[in-house]
């Protein structure tokens, strides 16, 4: 066979002719400078701007891009930082509280030298602030474990404004004691005069015991004043360094406010009682004001019912507009012809706890009980309750279709009250949530379905 030259065989291809061809890979190499166009002004994750610097990865000689523009780079590390100095501050607190308790406390009550009396003047309520700042403390590293572990090398998962509300409760615990602070260090300084045996344990404990780093005790003892007053600005870094899409920018900024709010209570505290040191003080606002005056009725409440502060929820609050029908027929009559008083009223709702722990409140248990406590306005700078709370287990809650404006509550053998607020739908998210509570408490009710009429007009008797 005659053998066929390589030369004389017909090149076979796609059928893409030389100049289709050329045509194509000029297109694609226009594709891929658009490509690396698109790369080179890709938008910064946190931001969306397009200024992101180029990174060159010297191994590997290839180029890679950064996710984040350099603005939103360095405030990531500004944010890293504040979560950590939150963080690493709150455990250097708790160090100087277990120091107060067991460099101090517990070795002056082992010797006697004050009795129980003078060391609960002198120490207040500082187990409450040890307990409270070990569960914070706690959460505070899990959430950062957590982020590391997960790869968030920028703790941006971690909401520090979150776990801050949930803990809202050390916020009173913190009032306790700066309002007791002046008096401590009163005991603390005429005790010292007048124990011989105390005055050289604080002198050779400050002296000798390395732990204390040469403080005295009064140091220590102002130490959860020293770290309540620093949450507003710890959390001011933080929120700085925080975008406002950050899921947590508006938790911080609530935060911020709440413990802002509280600081100016206590302030407000300290003048009433005549004590002439006060924390730091901050912008007033009508948002703080308001909060201020909130935190007053809320504790006017607790001390009334007497119930536990970790078991207590406040439900509603706010002003309400009350009168008292003479003759209980305010339906005929209308609600024109009542005369109404404006009154503060808070619904707060006691909850049976699952856990033994205060701050284990994630599944708060059934209720145990709610009241409506009724205060007036404020009258020489204080707040007067109306007369005892009423109790929504002894209580009926109706509304009346031709006086929408207005509910009724009959407390049973006793008074009937008539309440409005000045917004028609708040009134009636008042009567649900009341009428709500009401219902869940007493067995009589759900056997007879709660109808007034079955109650008020059957004598009391017992089977």
């Amino acid at each position: 066979a005659a053998q066929i030259k390589s030369a004389d065989v017909e090149r076979a291809d796609s059928g893409i002719g030389q100049m289709p061809a050329r045509k194509w890979r000029n297109r694609a190499s226009e594709t891929l400078s658009s490509l690396q166009a698109w790369e080179a002004h890709r938008p910064c994750t946190d931001c969306g701007e397009r200024d992101l610097p180029v990174e060159t990865d010297v191994q590997n000689c290839n180029q890679r891009r950064a996710d984040l523009c350099e603005k939103c780079h360095k405030r990531r590390t500004e944010r890293k930082e504040s979560v950590l100095e939150f963080v690493n501050t709150e455990a250097s607190y708790g160090e100087d509280l277990r120091i107060i308790k067991e460099e101090f406390y517990l070795p002056m009550q082992a010797a006697g030298l004050l009795s129980q009396e003078q060391l609960q003047g002198i120490f207040s309520n500082i187990q409450e602030l040890i307990d409270l700042n070990e569960n914070f403390l706690e959460i505070l590293q899990e959430e950062i474990d957590q982020a590391f572990d997960q790869g968030d090398d920028d703790l941006m998962t971690v909401c520090i404004g979150e776990i801050f509300l949930e803990f809202v409760n050390m916020l009173p615990a913190f009032q306790t004691y700066c309002l007791q602070q002046s008096s401590s260090v009163n005991m603390l300084n005429a005790l010292e005069k007048e124990k011989e045996l105390l005055r050289i344990f604080l002198n050779v404990s400050q002296n000798d015991n390395t732990a204390l780093r040469r403080m005295n005790l009064r140091s220590f003892l102002m130490a959860p004043l020293q770290r309540v007053t620093k949450y507003p600005l710890l959390l001011s870094r933080i929120i700085k360094a925080t975008t406002e899409y950050h899921p947590d920018h508006g938790s911080l900024r609530e935060a911020k406010s709440r413990i802002e709010s509280h600081l100016e209570h206590i302030n407000m505290k300290t003048k009433q009682e005549g004590n002439t040191w006060t924390l730091r003080s901050f912008r007033q606002d009508s948002k703080k004001k308001r909060e201020v005056i909130n935190i007053e009725m809320r504790e006017t409440a607790l001390k009334t019912v007497g119930w536990l502060r970790e078991e207590t929820r406040f439900v509603m609050e706010g002003s309400l507009q009350l009168a008292q029908p003479p003759d209980g027929q305010w339906v005929k009559k209308g609600s024109k012809t009542l005369k109404f008083q404006n009154m503060q009223v808070l619904l707060l709702v006691n909850m049976k706890r699952v856990s033994e722990s205060s701050l284990e409140s994630a599944e708060p248990g059934p209720v145990k009980d709610a009241v409506l406590v009724l205060i007036r306005d404020k009258n020489n700078g204080k707040f007067h309750l109306l007369r005892e709370p009423l109790r929504l287990s002894n209580c009926i809650v109706s509304t009346d279709p031709d006086c929408d404006d207005t509910f009724e509550l009959i407390e049973i053998r006793r008074e009937a009250f008539v309440f409005r607020d000045s917004d028609r739908a708040r009134t009636h998210h008042w009567f649900r949530q009341i009428r709500r509570y009401s219902r869940e408490l007493g067995s009589w009710k759900k056997r007879r379905n709660a109808l007034p009429n079955i109650m008020i007009s059957t004598p009391h008797t017992r089977p």
